[in-house]
């Protein structure tokens, strides 16, 4: 519902309404733009070169990400200024954002004393025992935000819908084959064939092959959705199908447990939340329901009997010796169960307001345990840090976030359209991936896996403008008025005949 509260100002509110008031009363459309165009596709490139630029995570890339965020606020403007009447998005999922940027800057005010705790830094007097790394997280999350809303915004026609999923499924394929060529022709420790680690494990353009495998969840979900609720035309089913089976088998490829544990869950998900809606309990009968239900259950079935087949053919048995073995000493990612306890330890040292967004590989050293042994930069768990640098307050920020995602979503779901409630289907499974993800590791904190999270979050919330059921009203609508004016009138009836002249 757009709600005009000036004369050159529209605030943009989505609404839970029921799908027949959203196709009787379709939400008005903008013209579209230059710079809404450019906005739109900033969005897409975005998605491709954050990726490829080691997922976004060393700070010349993060430099250029905070500079196309901004190009995006300058593209709201001009698009403004031409229509003059600018466009609000107002998505009930950015208050816990902005909520989290809010308790930064709160950590960020000098109301603490001179102590440093037994810390190897200097003293600060801010709650945060990291300033600087708190102002990062700050201009970090306010870019995500910032690509956010812009989602919000620009994603408005059912074509730019499409577009971006094309953008999403193409991508991700292509990004899955080349981490397979990577893996088969390399010993893991180089990006892109020439840069070589010391520390980790790469795959793809990521530096951390768990990262990759955070990235697939979410490329491959919004293919699978659509591939398992039956929206596409039957042409298209096999490539959809073959890409969805590429990225799961370079996932598992990963070897990523956690990675394929989420990928188990993001499958259940859409096996189950797929057939459930409005429309399917009052306008089909039972019969159909299960025969729908069971049709599910084989494509499901038959896409994780694929791949795991295609993962055994082309890495052999070995690709899940680590999922299904006992852990070995030399791989530090093995200790979470002491990187929990010791978060753990942080939690209840800063209950309430955390030790500061970005602090924990700062405050982690006073509690642990080995004397150093480890300099760990995330706690493995994304919950327990959440906890950990922001604190209850910050613990509750995410779990409305959370709320509202799935409160939304599901709402989003209950509608006529077929390709949208597909989609979102597949994008609220990705999502549900990722949560499961993060509890084994901390895959969102790669800026890439944050912005297609956030992409497909405002995707899954999106209002009716996206729907295609809203496309043909709106068309038929037109059809018919053009129908009725070209329609010659009536012929005029003799005055014996016609009543009004009688009278």
């Amino acid at each position: 519902m757009t709600t005009s509260f000036s004369s050159a100002v529209a605030l943009h509110e989505p609404t839970d309404e029921k799908p027949v008031r959203q196709i009787a009363q379709p939400v008005s459309r903008r013209r579209h733009t230059l710079a809404s165009r450019l906005g739109f596709l900033t969005i897409c490139v975005a998605i491709v070169l954050t990726t490829l630029a080691y997922g976004t995570v060393h700070y010349w890339a993060l430099a250029v990400f905070t500079v196309s965020a901004a190009g995006l606020i300058a593209f709201w403007a001009v698009d403004a200024a031409v229509l003059r009447s600018a466009l609000v998005p107002v998505n009930s999922l950015q208050w816990p954002i902005i909520g989290l940027i809010v308790l930064g800057l709160f950590q960020l005010l000098p109301l603490r004393g001179y102590d440093d705790g037994g810390l190897s830094i200097s003293p600060v007097r801010s709650l945060s025992l990291d300033p600087y790394s708190t102002r990062f997280v700050i201009i970090q999350v306010t870019a995500l935000l910032i690509y956010f809303g812009a989602t919000t915004m620009f994603l408005d026609t059912p074509r730019r819908l499409k577009a971006l999923v094309r953008t999403i499924v193409i991508f991700g394929f292509l990004l899955a084959a080349f981490g397979l060529t990577q893996s088969f022709t390399t010993d893991g420790t180089r990006v892109y064939w020439f840069r070589q680690l010391t520390q980790s494990q790469a795959f793809g353009p990521f530096i951390n092959r768990h990262h990759f495998a955070g990235y697939m969840e979410l490329a491959l979900a919004i293919p699978l959705g659509l591939l398992i609720s039956g929206a596409l035309e039957s042409y298209k089913r096999p490539l959809y199908a073959f890409a969805v089976v590429v990225m799961a088998m370079s996932l598992v490829a990963t070897n990523s447990r956690g990675g394929i544990i989420s990928l188990g869950a993001e499958i259940f998900f859409v096996l189950v939340v797929g057939g459930v809606s409005w429309r399917s309990k009052k306008d089909q009968p039972r019969a159909r329901r299960v025969r729908s239900a069971l049709m599910r259950g084989g494509a499901a079935m038959a896409i994780v009997l694929v791949l795991l087949g295609g993962a055994l053919v082309i890495s052999g048995p070995e690709v899940f010796t680590r999922f299904l073995g006992t852990p070995v000493a030399e791989d530090p990612t093995q200790g979470r169960a002491h990187f929990w306890n010791v978060t753990l330890d942080v939690i209840k040292a800063h209950p309430l307001l955390g030790s500061g967004l970005g602090s924990f590989s700062v405050i982690y050293p006073r509690y642990d345990t080995r004397n150093g042994i480890f300099r760990l930069e995330q706690a493995h768990n994304d919950y327990l840090q959440t906890l950990s640098d922001a604190g209850i307050l910050g613990g509750v920020l995410g779990l409305i976030f959370i709320i509202i995602l799935f409160r939304r979503g599901f709402a989003r779901r209950e509608t006529h359209d077929k390709y949208r409630r597909s989609v979102t289907t597949g994008a609220l499974a990705g999502c549900f991936a990722a949560l499961v993800h993060s509890f084994f590791d901390f895959t969102l904190h790669t800026t890439a896996n944050a912005l297609l999270f956030m992409i497909i979050s405002a995707v899954a919330t999106q209002d009716t403008r996206i729907n295609t059921t809203y496309e043909l009203h709106t068309r038929g609508r037109r059809r018919r008025r053009k129908n009725a004016e070209a329609e010659p009138p009536p012929p005029a009836l003799p005055a014996a005949i016609d009543p009004a002249a009688a009278l």
